[in-house]
């Protein structure tokens, strides 16, 4: 029995299949096969039962699963601690959002690439928050209002929402004085959003509506400036289209309260040494002062992420 043994069946527990366990593990399907039969005979027991689906755990899997994983981590915490001074190896699996991830963040991860060329680092770009642990993410970067949840968050930096709309529909349908007269407007959103803004000191919701909904920014965006309604959109998405004049900052007397930029990882006693480098770069870039670490959630996304 050896590490990669180990490693090999969470990753094919955690995806519930060889091929995506196989992909992650950037290995052939027949080797993920081969350590599985090899660590079942080490142990006598049949810890995955296979199916057309792909592969479920037996009891006795869902049990060795979490001893394993405890393992894993530990070797890699040990491993990291015995390698050079700021020396990374191995791989780092990053999720972050699609509407400015390959602009904002992607350039961090080069970075992080270049000082560190035995490290391999895996980046999803997608709006849809992914469930790190059963989808195998060692951490995402996330934007927006934290929720609390068993996930731990890291604060790297604000980010700001702005009320836009294009001149053209402000033309045809005016625009909204105060929070209370968006519902008398189309609005361009994600599906069954509650919209925040400052009222003096005080914060108010209110629940728009709209015939456009899209899971990502960038759709948003597009619709916005086509004067399909108003949007709601964080300010680094917007920003040459303010200053272009294709988008018009509206209700101005009610900002959006202040949002963050987060790295988010699966619970654990200690992030990895590559997700504290990755967010200190990040902390660099963006600039926040370093803030103690919190159990968070983004929506109810990482309710989902509470299931692995």
């Amino acid at each position: 029995m050896d590490i990669e043994e180990l490693r090999t069946f969470v990753e094919v527990a955690d995806a519930r299949g060889v091929t995506q366990a196989a992909r992650r593990l950037g290995v052939s399907k027949s080797l993920v096969s081969r350590r599985l039969a090899r660590l079942e005979h080490h142990l006598g027991v049949q810890l995955l039962a296979r199916t057309t689906r792909g592969a479920a755990l037996t009891e006795a899997g869902a049990t060795f699963r979490e001893h394993a994983a405890k393992i894993c981590s530990e070797f890699d915490v040990a491993r990291e601690a015995t390698l050079p001074s700021g020396d990374l190896r191995g791989r780092l699996r990053v999720a972050a959002p699609l509407s400015f991830g390959p602009t904002h963040f992607a350039p961090i991860l080069s970075q992080m690439a270049l000082r560190h060329p035995q490290l391999q680092i895996l980046s999803s770009y997608t709006d849809r928050f992914v469930d790190l642990v059963g989808e195998g993410f060692d951490c995402a970067i996330r934007v927006g209002h934290l929720q609390d949840s068993v996930l731990i968050a890291r604060r790297v930096g604000p980010i700001f929402g702005i009320l836009v709309a294009s001149p053209a529909y402000i033309e045809a349908h005016g625009a909204p004085a105060a929070p209370n007269e968006i519902v008398n407007h189309q609005v361009v959103m994600r599906d069954a959003e509650r919209w925040q803004f400052m009222d003096g000191n005080k914060i108010v919701a209110v629940s728009p509506q709209g015939r456009f909904v899209a899971d990502n920014g960038i759709s948003l965006v597009s619709a916005a400036l086509d004067g399909v309604g108003i949007a709601y959109l964080p300010e680094p998405l917007i920003a040459d289209h303010i200053c272009s004049g294709a988008l018009v900052p509206i209700m101005t007397r009610h900002p959006i309260p202040p949002a963050g930029i987060f790295v988010v990882r699966p619970p654990g006693q200690h992030p990895s040494r590559k997700v504290r480098i990755l967010t200190e770069m990040l902390i660099e870039r963006f600039g926040t002062p370093p803030v103690s670490e919190s159990a968070a959630s983004l929506d109810g996304a990482d309710k989902r992420s509470t299931d692995g």
